[in-house]
C-alpha cells in the first residue's frame, strides 16, 4: 500500500524545510569566510560569489524551494505552509552549534510567538480560485486592487532601497529583510504563474508562445535575484538565528496579502476567519518586535572595562573606558573616552 498523498507532501514539505534551514547557515559560514578575505557582503561585497560553501547553501536552498513546490502539488497549502516554520527552529539550532550564535531567552520566545502567529495566520487563510490557463492569471494580476498593490510594493522596495539602506540598513533588520519579502511576494504569484504553465504544457496544451508566460518569467528572475542579494546582506551583517524567524513571518504574511488580494481570497469569508486572521497578524507582529528587541539588546551589550588609578592622593581619580565591538575581538587597546574629575566639575 502506497503512501497517500497528503504523505507525499507532508514529507516533501519536511524535507524543504530541513534543506532551507540548513541553507542559511551554510551561506552565513560561506559570507564570513568570503568577508575574510575580501569586502563583506553587507557593504556592497561580491566576493562570496567566489566560495565554495555559499554555493553549497544556495543549491541546498534551491533543493528545498523545489522539494516545496513540489510539495503544494501532492498536500493543500494549509498543510504545507506552516511546515515552512521548521526550517526557523533547524536554522537556530545549527546556528547555535556551528555559528556559535547563541539565543537569548526573549529570542526564544519571539521565536516560539511568530511561529504561533504565523500558523494561525496559514490555518485561517481563505481557499483560493486555483486559475486553469496564464491567460486567466494575467487577468487577475491586471485588475485595479492588484495593480495598486504592486505600486506601493514597488514604492516601499525603491524608499528602503534608496532611503533607508544607506541610513539604517546595517542596524535595522527589517530594512534588508523588508526589501526581501515584498519581493518576494510578488516572486510567488509569478512562480504560480510559471507553475501553472508548465503543468498545461505537460499535459498538452502549451503555454509557451504567450508573451504572459515570459512575462511572469522575467518578473520572478528578477524578483528572485534581488532577495539573493539583500538576504546575503542581512545574513552578514545580523545574526543568523534572528535573520530566520523574521524573514519567515514577514514573507508568509506578505505572501498571503498579495494572493488574498489578487485571487480575491477575502470575498466569501466568514467573521470567525478574519478575527483569527487579525489575531495572528497580531501575534506575528509581537514576534517580530521581540525578535528585534532582542537583536539591539545584543548590540548594546558589549564588554566594557573601567579602571580607576590612584597613584595619590593628590592626583584626581582617571577613569579609563575601553569599547569593545560585541561579538567581535577589538584589535586596539587604546582607551577610547577618557574622564576625570575636571570633566564632571566642569559639567556641573
Amino acid at each position: 500500500m502506497g503512501l497517500s498523498e497528503n504523505s507525499k507532501g507532508l514529507i516533501l514539505a519536511v524535507a524543504s524545510s530541513a534543506f532551507i534551514g540548513s541553507s542559511f547557515i551554510l551561506k552565513k559560514k560561506g559570507l564570513k569566510r568570503a568577508g575574510a578575505s575580501g569586502t563583506r557582503a553587507g557593504v556592497g561585497g561580491y566576493t562570496y560569489l567566489l566560495e565554495p560553501l555559499w554555493w553549497a547553501g544556495m543549491v541546498t536552498m534551491i533543493v528545498g524551494e523545489v522539494a516545496n513546490f513540489v510539495a503544494y502539488v501532492y498536500a493543500p497549502a494549509v498543510l504545507v505552509t506552516p511546515l515552512g516554520a521548521l526550517s526557523i527552529i533547524i536554522s537556530a539550532v545549527l546556528a547555535h552549534f556551528m555559528l556559535k550564535e547563541r539565543l537569548q531567552k526573549m529570542g526564544i520566545l519571539g521565536c516560539i510567538t511568530c511561529i504561533v502567529g504565523s500558523v494561525v495566520i496559514v490555518i485561517h487563510a481563505p481557499q483560493e480560485h486555483t486559475p486553469n490557463s496564464v491567460q486567466e492569471i494575467w487577468a487577475l494580476a491586471t485588475q485595479p486592487d492588484f495593480l495598486i498593490y504592486v505600486a506601493a510594493t514597488v514604492s516601499v522596495v525603491l524608499a528602503l532601497v534608496l532611503h533607508f539602506e544607506p541610513r539604517c540598513g546595517q542596524t535595522n533588520i527589517l530594512v534588508y529583510l523588508g526589501i526581501c519579502s515584498l519581493m518576494g511576494s510578488l516572486t510567488v504569484v509569478s512562480i504560480k504563474a510559471i507553475g501553472i504553465a508548465i503543468k498545461l504544457t505537460l499535459d498538452g496544451i502549451s503555454q509557451i508562445a504567450y508573451p504572459q508566460t515570459w512575462f511572469f518569467l522575467t518578473v520572478a528572475a528578477v524578483c528572485v535575484v534581488t532577495q539573493l542579494n539583500y538576504l546575503n546582506k542581512a545574513l552578514d551583517t545580523f545574526n543568523a538565528a534572528i535573520v530566520s524567524p523574521v524573514y519567515y513571518v514577514m514573507f508568509t504574511t506578505l505572501t498571503i496579502i498579495a494572493s488574498a488580494i489578487m485571487f480575491k481570497d477575502w470575498s466569501g469569508q466568514d467573521v470567525s476567519g478574519i478575527a483569527s486572521e487579525i489575531c495572528g497578524f497580531i501575534t506575528v507582529l509581537s514576534g517580530t518586535i521581540i525578535l528585534h528587541a532582542t537583536r539591539e539588546h545584543e548590540q548594546t551589550t558589549a564588554p566594557v572595562s573601567l579602571k580607576m588609578d590612584l597613584k595619590n592622593e593628590d592626583d584626581p581619580p582617571l577613569f579609563e573606558q575601553h569599547c569593545y565591538r560585541a561579538n567581535k575581538s577589538w584589535r586596539s587597546e587604546e582607551p577610547l573616552v577618557f574622564l576625570d574629575n575636571a570633566d564632571f566639575n566642569s559639567e556641573r
